[in-house]
């Protein structure tokens, strides 16, 4: 049987590193600067993009590269252009005042719920309205008090954060204090309530 010798061999070139693309993104909308456009927060992205990096700004915002671009567009696509842009805007502004909105009404519930005799356990409810990620959170009050703390269904079926000791107060000035995770739920905005045992075994909230 004939020996067959490949001729081929590694490549004696050397080739240069491919170095990464350091690409700048618009801190309002997450897009780069040159496609704030397809957002819906072009204002807001143009007023950051003026005062953080106004180079770029001219680039794609200046009075001349908007003249250049709606030179590439018929009068009817710059029209449609421009009723899509301030759709997008109102739109993003009306889902942020309703989000807003709800956010204010939003409670949090604190819970000291006696298990036994002298024994109690704190749930608090409702973080998840004001942004707050449950699993850190919980993770935090685990470390401040040296405790157990975890998140599990409540009796209702929504997600609370069962803190062991009674822990209300602490709780509650955390809350207010910003302290960690625990940021922006207005003072007014919490709730504290005592779930104590009756005799036979059945609690009663107060």
């Amino acid at each position: 049987m004939a020996e067959v010798i490949s001729e081929a061999g590694p490549s004696s070139a050397v080739r240069s590193p491919i170095e990464p693309l350091d690409v700048l993104y618009c801190e309002v909308c997450g897009f780069p600067p040159e496609y704030c456009e397809f957002g819906s927060h072009l204002t807001k992205c143009k007023a950051w993009l003026e005062e953080e990096h106004p180079a770029l700004f001219q680039r794609y915002y200046s009075e001349d590269a908007l003249t250049a671009k709606a030179a590439t567009l018929s009068l009817e696509a710059q029209n449609k252009l421009e009723e899509d842009t301030v759709k997008k805007e109102r739109k993003a502004e009306a889902r942020a005042e309703a989000e807003a909105k709800k956010k204010m009404s939003s409670r949090i519930t604190i819970k000291r719920i006696e298990r036994n005799k002298k024994k109690y356990v704190t749930a608090v409810h409702g973080l998840e309205a004001f942004g707050i990620d449950l699993k850190k959170a919980a993770k935090q009050f685990a470390q401040k008090f040296a405790t157990g703390a975890s998140v599990s269904k409540n009796a209702q079926g929504f997600d609370e954060i069962v803190v062991q000791g009674d822990v209300t107060d602490e709780i509650v000035e955390m809350l207010e204090a910003n302290t960690g995770v625990l940021k922006g739920v207005p003072g007014d905005n919490i709730v504290c309530v005592e779930d104590k045992k009756k005799k036979g075994g059945t609690s009663a909230e107060q």
